[in-house]
C-alpha cells in the first residue's frame, strides 16, 4: 500500500524530488507574488464530508510534474518558470481520501503556454509503470467548461486491489489557471459542480 499511496501523490500533487540539469528558475515560481486565497475552493465546496488539511509552506508543485514517467522531464514544459503567484489548499475525507486545488497566475501570454506544456504531458506520459502499477491518463473532455479548460481522468491500475481514479479539472480564465483534483466523486455531474464552483472563485 506504501508504493501504491506514494504513486497517488505523484499524480494529484506532483513531485519535489530534484532533476539533474534543471535549473531552480524551471522548478519554482519566477518572482512569486502573495496571491489571494480567496480563488481557492472551501472545503464544503467540495462536499459536507470533507475537510481542510494542514497548510504547506512554500510555494505549490507545478500540478502536472510527472517525475515518474520516464518521458517526462521538467526541462521540457518552460511556462511554470513564468508563474507571478500561487496559491495551494489540500483537503481530507475521514478515510484518507485526498484533493487538492491550485491556482496559479501567470506572466501575460503564459497562461495559454502553460496548456500547451500540460498537452504535451499527457501525450508523452499517457500510460507508464511505475511501483508496480500502470499510471494512465485520458483527456475526458479537451474543452471542459464552455472552453475554458481540461477535463482529464488520471488512473492507477493495480494488480490486486480496486483501480485508484482522479479527476483533475483544469480551467483558464485570462493569466489564471485553476487546477482542482480530486477522488472519482462517482458522477459527472458532481465534477461539473465542482468546476462551476471554481469558474465562480475565479471572479
Amino acid at each position: 500500500m506504501p508504493a501504491v499511496l506514494s504513486a497517488l501523490v505523484v499524480m494529484v500533487a506532483g513531485c519535489h524530488q530534484s532533476e539533474p540539469g534543471v535549473g531552480p528558475d524551471e522548478r519554482r515560481t519566477a518572482n512569486p507574488q502573495r496571491d489571494d486565497s480567496s480563488m481557492l475552493l472551501g472545503a464544503g465546496d467540495l462536499g459536507s464530508d470533507w475537510r481542510a488539511d494542514a497548510a504547506r509552506t512554500g510555494s505549490p508543485p507545478w500540478p502536472w510534474e510527472q517525475d515518474t514517467c520516464p518521458h517526462y522531464r521538467s526541462g521540457d514544459y518552460p511556462a511554470k518558470s513564468h508563474r507571478r503567484a500561487a496559491v495551494q489548499r489540500y483537503y481530507r475525507l475521514a478515510d484518507g481520501s485526498a484533493a487538492h486545488h491550485v491556482v496559479e497566475t501567470y506572466e501575460p501570454g503564459w497562461a495559454e503556454r502553460n496548456l500547451d506544456d500540460v498537452r504535451r504531458v499527457l501525450l508523452r506520459c499517457a500510460s507508464y509503470r511505475v511501483l508496480g502499477s500502470q499510471v494512465s491518463f485520458d483527456v475526458v473532455d479537451p474543452r471542459y467548461f464552455e472552453g475554458l479548460g481540461m477535463l482529464v481522468r488520471g488512473r492507477i491500475a493495480h494488480a490486486d486491489i480496486p483501480d485508484t481514479v482522479t479527476y483533475f479539472v483544469m480551467l483558464r480564465r485570462g493569466e489564471t489557471v485553476s487546477t482542482v483534483s480530486l477522488p472519482d466523486p462517482g458522477s459527472q455531474v458532481a465534477v461539473d459542480s465542482i468546476a462551476a464552483r471554481a469558474v465562480a472563485r475565479l471572479g
